[in-house]
């Protein structure tokens, strides 16, 4: 009786309003894509974003407790199994620190939880299996570095990247599994072979951007101290000015890794049936806005420098919204954009374009 009163407690239209609305101040990028999604299918992506945003702000806090983190983010795990302890969530929370619509999403997480019980089993399920690989991931690392990662090698580098960002790419793939009756048995365990490094691409390309603000507001080094030795430099010394060229060389190998890890994800945008094209525009943006800012990444060291970051422009932004889902129905014009956006910035009308 007390679970069906906490049930009704909760207003199902404040979650999806809340849910709806939190998510633009949390990710702007993947609030454009979602819309493309219908119904359950966008319901259940939406969901998964924000309980994975949850457990990335906990991780990323720069001044809780070792203990804080692994007890909140064990709470948050048991969320799944109890809605009580989902309902009670945003009083555990105690002294977190980090950007203000993470923190609000992070005290709201009992409507997030209610729009969770609310998918399908089979949703449910995906979302519970993956997020829970997700944290536990998280918790290794919270456990390895108690006073901040600090990443030594490529390979771990690459483990990291797996727990919080390749999970992702399955989460997503057996979601498309179950609500799009174009992904059959066959699709599914193509994509399955490139949906890791979906996640993993995106995630390379926004570490690499944002290598300053980790490590000036997360307290978080993912360039591999190993590859900084390398090449003369250090951990310690990532935001030298005196080491600005050393610092550029060490971060060849992520950026190779970003390279590659993003003609994978094409390879799995491709791989998407054209019949299911709200899949494909989902996932077509993430894609071409990671190109383009690799792209400035390779040409740039303002990453490198306090207080500095890579963007691609908002003239950009808006020509490849207006362009990349006209593209996505097609796998020629997709590889004609991404060829287009890997050379020089996307303007589109500033100048003819070769579509051929």
């Amino acid at each position: 009786m007390l679970q069906i009163a906490q049930e009704l407690s909760i207003d199902q239209k404040q979650v999806e309003k809340f849910c709806q609305e939190i998510l633009p101040q949390v990710s702007r990028t993947f609030a454009i894509s979602i819309r493309f999604l219908p119904g359950n299918l966008g319901r259940s992506v939406l969901c998964g974003y924000l309980l994975c945003r949850i457990a990335d702000t906990i991780e990323d806090d720069p001044v809780a407790t070792v203990e804080t983190k692994i007890r909140l983010l064990d709470c948050f795990l048991n969320c799944f199994e109890d809605p009580s302890v989902a309902n009670a969530f945003p009083q555990s929370i105690e002294h977190l620190e980090g950007e203000a619509a993470h923190l609000l999403l992070v005290e709201h997480t009992d409507l997030v939880f209610a729009l969770y019980r609310s998918l399908t089993e089979q949703s449910q399920q995906t979302l519970r299996h993956w997020v829970t690989e997700m944290v536990q991931g998280m918790q290794k690392f919270v456990h390895r570095y108690p006073q901040g990662i600090r990443i030594k090698t490529l390979e771990e580098y690459q483990e990291y990247c797996y727990y919080v960002a390749g999970v992702v790419g399955y989460l997503l793939t057996d979601l498309w599994y179950e609500h799009s009756p174009s992904v059959d048995f066959e699709i599914y365990h193509v994509l399955r072979q490139t949906c890791a490094a979906f996640g993993e691409g995106l995630q390379t390309v926004n570490i690499l951007k944002d290598i300053a603000w980790d490590a000036e507001h997360e307290n978080s080094i993912y360039v591999p101290q190993q590859s900084l030795e390398a090449h003369g430099s250090s951990q310690e010394l990532l935001l030298s000015p005196d080491h600005l060229h050393q610092n550029h060389a060490a971060i060849k190998s992520l950026v190779e890794l970003a390279w590659k890890d993003l003609d994978k994800a094409a390879e799995y945008l491709l791989s998407v049936p054209r019949s299911a094209i709200p899949i494909r525009l989902f996932c077509i943006l993430p894609l071409v806005f990671a190109y383009g800012t690799l792209r400035d990444i390779t040409k740039s060291t303002a990453m490198l420098v306090s207080g500095g970051n890579v963007k691609i422009s908002r003239s950009e932004v808006k020509s490849l919204i207006m362009v990349g889902p006209i593209a996505a129905v097609s796998n020629g014009l997709i590889r004609w954009l991404i060829d287009q956006v890997k050379q020089q910035p996307f303007l589109w009308g500033s100048k003819p374009q070769d579509v051929g």
